[in-house]
């Protein structure tokens, strides 16, 4: 793997880190992660029109990503809005690619390789090492971070022949804003305008521009590295918010958590490979 590539692959894994921190430190991490992407799809439009690209196809496969991307906006502001993003964060990273594999296997109808199975083994000793021995996250918690993980592995799985149909940015655009308007819209209402103007600030912006980032920047990564490589120094991502939750959020991140981290992200890697 080059090392710009590496460079841009993990720079890619702190941004996504650091924007989930600032909409899980907000005031309402609802609201906050709404705006954030709202803000995502509206702060690069020059670069979105200067680079647009996109053929009739892409149509009905945006569409079905866009209907995982509002499910899961939803989904993460409610779990940060309740749970810890050191238990959220690994457990919805780390189930995602597992619940791919299952729907590929499914799908396709072959079996996994032995990688792959070591991939979901070390996957789920990470989980159940955040989550611990006596449950730091409830029953609900999971649920809500199992239903992430899910509309991840939905969003990931109908993108990758998505973006065959349009330039990358293009893409980001055309799956993304409908969710992050409506998400908006219906936060508005449920919670008042003033709740919404309440999240307009720099944290937030940062957030929403470390979305639209992060994804630019493994987008790049992946044009000079293979997926596998790209996709699994990416995950590290999984680390690096369990270690910055203990510095800015004060959760209990011991040792035992932050090695479950790890082992996730060693499933995750060996799930890339596989």
């Amino acid at each position: 793997m080059p090392a710009t590539a590496l460079a841009l692959a993990l720079g890619a894994a702190f941004i996504h880190a650091s924007w989930n921190l600032l909409v899980a430190r907000s005031r309402d991490p609802g609201v906050a992660t709404a705006v954030a992407a709202a803000l995502s799809v509206t702060l690069p439009l020059p670069l979105v029109a200067a680079t647009w690209r996109a053929a009739s196809p892409v149509v009905p496969l945006a569409i079905a990503s866009s209907g995982f991307e509002l499910a899961y906006l939803v989904l993460l502001g409610a779990a940060y809005g309740r749970a810890q993003l050191s238990v959220i964060y690994p457990l919805a990273r780390g189930l995602a690619p597992v619940l791919v594999l299952i729907a590929g296997i499914a799908i396709a109808g072959t079996a996994g390789s032995p990688i792959a199975a070591t991939g979901v083994v070390l996957v789920g000793v990470g989980v159940v090492a955040v989550r611990g021995p006596h449950g730091d996250a409830g029953a609900a918690d999971v649920v809500l971070a199992l239903s992430i993980a899910a509309c991840i592995a939905g969003y990931t799985t109908i993108d990758k022949a998505g973006v065959t149909h349009a330039a990358p940015v293009t893409y980001y655009e055309l799956t993304m804003t409908a969710p992050s308007l409506l998400s908006v819209a219906w936060l508005g209402r449920r919670r008042g305008i003033a709740a919404v103007r309440a999240e307009l600030g720099p944290p937030t912006m940062l957030a929403g521009l470390g979305m639209f980032g992060a994804y630019a920047l493994v987008l790049t990564a992946l044009t000079m590295a293979p997926a596998a490589a790209v996709s699994a120094t990416r995950e590290t991502s999984v680390v690096i918010a369990v270690i910055l939750a203990g510095l800015f959020l004060a959760e209990p991140v011991g040792p035992r958590r932050l090695l479950g981290a790890v082992v996730v992200v060693a499933g995750i890697a060996a799930l890339a490979v596989s």
